[in-house]
């Protein structure tokens, strides 16, 4: 991916995009949890805030600060997973869309790499795990039956088998193959610009970078992330069924319902998860070419 264009081999893809994904999910999590908590549907009589601090400090305030975590390792887990295969995927996908006769991507077959590695990575890592982070965060505020990660598969695949896991797969892999041509497009297209330009590539640079690409993301897909959650809460519903009820419970604006906390997330997540993917890169390309 980014780093060293055509020269860094799978596996240091693999690890460091893993590894990325693994840190910008702890850091960032609490703005997801309040995110996925403004999604998801209130209870009866009851109001959620549109303001992430407010969402984290109320948590904090009447379920203690292990609720703000809820789901976390799940996610970590699923980012692993999900950022491994997605900057493995990425680097094996745009060797297929570069110029036969130059080797040079341009923006549009930048963003169309992302969009099919995006689809890859849904399918492979992210619908699962996201079916069961939205579930928990779901479970924990009305029933409380999931006891652990691991209980709330075991559960879910009792009612629902296999398939359970994948509710919401259309909004996910919508979401993530627009969410990944505009997050790995728009970073690598500003890369390319300033490498022509002999601009230097710092920690600074590449945080940049990261951070107006999660903007960009954020806009463009927060429609298919709000449809995702109401699909993977914890009863679970269809994309059409989950698309019927935000529609009915907010109108059209329901739709970019959470963006405030997902734009706070994301910007920092584009720069951490690009600015940990270039250093860990650079540590083991020697060891693995």
């Amino acid at each position: 991916m980014p780093a060293q264009e055509g020269h860094t081999p799978p596996i240091v893809s693999f690890l460091a995009g893993g590894i990325a994904g693994g840190v910008e999910a702890t850091l960032t999590y609490p703005f997801e949890f309040a995110k996925t908590r403004v999604q998801l549907r209130t209870q009866s009589g009851a109001s959620t805030s549109k303001n992430p601090f407010q969402v984290v400090g109320q948590v904090f305030r009447n379920e203690g600060v292990r609720a703000l975590y809820k789901g976390c390792s799940t996610l970590v887990v699923g980012s692993i997973a999900k950022d491994g295969v997605r900057f493995l995927s990425f680097d094996a996908i745009k060797k297929a869309f570069a110029d036969p006769e130059t080797g040079a991507m341009s923006p549009v077959r930048n963003l169309l790499a992302g969009m099919c590695t995006g689809v890859v990575a849904s399918t492979f890592a992210v619908t699962p795990t996201e079916r069961i982070k939205t579930a928990l965060i779901d479970d924990a505020r009305n029933a409380k039956r999931f006891q652990s990660s691991f209980h709330a598969v075991k559960m879910i695949y009792q009612e629902y088998g296999v398939t359970g896991m994948y509710h919401g797969y259309a909004g996910t892999t919508l979401k993530q193959a627009g969410a990944t041509a505009f997050r790995m497009g728009t970073y690598n297209i500003l890369k390319d610009f300033e490498q022509s330009r002999q601009i230097k590539q710092t920690t600074a640079t590449n945080f940049a970078n990261g951070a107006v690409a999660g903007i960009v993301t954020t806009y463009a897909t927060q429609p298919f992330d709000t449809i995702k959650t109401r699909s993977q809460s914890a009863k679970g519903a269809s994309t059409m069924d989950a698309f019927r009820s935000i529609l009915a419970d907010d109108g059209v604006r329901g739709f970019w319902r959470g963006t405030t906390m997902r734009l706070g997330r994301t910007v920092f997540s584009g720069g951490i998860l690009f600015t940990v993917y270039e250093q860990v890169a650079a540590i083991l390309n020697p060891v693995f070419k």
